[in-house]
């Protein structure tokens, strides 16, 4: 893999350990509301927002793209941490929906982002 980002929990942090089926749901719930965001704006902006298909395995989650400007995300999950990689083939389309993924689960377990390129958000109260 060549590019990762990282969500670290800490002790402000709303989770205390990170599981499968959390990033799962995590995930389902990122392509719930571009699915609700689309029927608000009349088009389907779903497979556009989440254009991968989910792939479960057992200590991982794989997101395979849909169409050709999207290969794949891979979501390792750690005990207090949740990993994102890129594999060398991933594209733009890649890079730029890891990233909001990486932001939006940050936000929801209230981390610490480290960013593809080495920057780090804080999504806690300090």
């Amino acid at each position: 893999m060549a590019h990762t980002a990282t969500i670290e929990l800490v002790p402000a942090s709303t989770w205390e350990t990170v599981t499968l089926e959390q990033c799962k749901q995590l995930l389902e719930q990122f392509r719930d509301i571009a699915r609700k965001t689309g029927e608000q704006l009349g088009w389907d902006y779903e497979q556009y927002a989440f254009p991968y298909d989910i792939v479960i395995n057992e200590d991982r989650i794989i997101l395979v793209g849909k169409d050709a400007r999207y290969h794949m995300i891979e979501c390792r999950i750690h005990e207090r941490a949740v990993e994102f990689a890129l594999s060398k083939q991933a594209t733009h389309g890649d890079k730029g929906k890891a990233n909001e993924l990486c932001k939006f689960f940050a936000k929801r377990m209230a981390g610490k982002l480290h960013l593809f390129n080495g920057r780090v958000m804080y999504y806690y109260k300090r």
